[in-house]
Parts: C-alpha cells; sequence; structure tokens
C-alpha cells in the first residue's frame, strides 16, 4: 500500500453472487470490508478511486467513496467507462443505479468514446486502467470463478512488469470480516 494515489475497485457482478435486492445484508457486508481497505489506502496518500460502472461491487465501492469523502473531502470519485452508452441497455432500477453514482462522481468519461463494438474496447479500457492506477483492490475469490477473472489475469500480467499491487478480498476475508 506504499502511496497509491489512484485505486481502481472491481469485483463481483451482483447477479454473480446472488444479490437481486438494494437491501440484501451481502452488501452491508461488503461495503464495510471496502471501507476499511479504501480507509487504509487513504491514510497511505490515496487521491482517487476509479470504478468502471459495473452493477455489484463497482456500484457499492462508488457509495463507499461518496461516504467516506464527509470524513476525507480530499478523495475523489472516477467513473471511466468502457465504451459510450455503457448501461443504456439495462433494466431501469440499474440504470438508476449507475445515475446515482454518476452523480456522485468527480469525473465520468469512457475510454472509447463510440458504443460498443468490440472485445477490444474491453482489453483497451483494462489497459487503460491498470495503466493509469497504482494497484486494485478486487472482491474476488479465486475458488468462485467470475468476470473479474479477466481484469485479474491482466491485472496480474502488468505487476510482473511493472509496479503494481493487486489485493483481492475473498469469501474469507468477507466471512471473517463478521465475525471481527
Amino acid at each position: 500500500m506504499e502511496n497509491v494515489k489512484t485505486l481502481y475497485v472491481t469485483g463481483y457482478k451482483s447477479f454473480e453472487i446472488g444479490v437481486f435486492q438494494d437491501n440484501d445484508p451481502k452488501i452491508a457486508v461488503i461495503k464495510n470490508v471496502l471501507k476499511k481497505e479504501i480507509i487504509g489506502f487513504l491514510e497511505a496518500g490515496l487521491e482517487w478511486v476509479l470504478v468502471a460502472g459495473n452493477l455489484g461491487t463497482e456500484i457499492w465501492a462508488a457509495e463507499v467513496v461518496a461516504e467516506l469523502k464527509n470524513d476525507y473531502p480530499e478523495l475523489k470519485l472516477g467513473i471511466i467507462y468502457p465504451f459510450k452508452e455503457f448501461g443504456s441497455n439495462w433494466n431501469e432500477k440499474n440504470q438508476g443505479n449507475l445515475e446515482k453514482i454518476e452523480r456522485l462522481a468527480d469525473f465520468v468519461d469512457s475510454v472509447s468514446h463510440q458504443p460498443y463494438q468490440s472485445p477490444a474496447q474491453l482489453k483497451m479500457h483494462t489497459r487503460f486502467l491498470l495503466e493509469h492506477t497504482g494497484a486494485s483492490l478486487l472482491i474476488y475469490d479465486r475458488e468462485y470463478p467470475g468476470k473479474t477473472e479477466y481484469f485479474l489475469k491482466d491485472a496480474t500480467l502488468f505487476s510482473e512488469q511493472y509496479p503494481y499491487e493487486i489485493r483481492l478480498i475473498t469469501m474469507d476475508d468477507l466471512q471473517n470480516s463478521l465475525d471481527s
């Protein structure tokens, strides 16, 4: 956690961990653990948290950052979508969640300024996030595969060439947070 100025937070999408309601108790556990981790980074000099707007971990992380701004007004939230019109095909409730975090954000943009055309846009997005952050915080457990696996593979390869920290919060970590 050595002087990371910009942190990317990602992890499971809500459906991957069986969260379908905004009042699911799992969300409070995840947000609590995210908050503790982000505070650790803040105390070491963190300035920005970036998310890509995915449902689940990234929306909850954005909400945590918004809460933390009360105690850490210098903290900034950035949303960097992979492509233009990201989420436009989602249902009304999910689009509402995206609009809510956009209102909380200090910066909103997309890596590709075109609507979705190909997986190359997703690869460019991952590359952009790795090159513009010093670390990633992932709610992810290798024993429970999900789409975050793709980002983790790319981040691991990146970290073999550049100083880059990858912090995983596993299912055990989430469970242990309930016990402590």
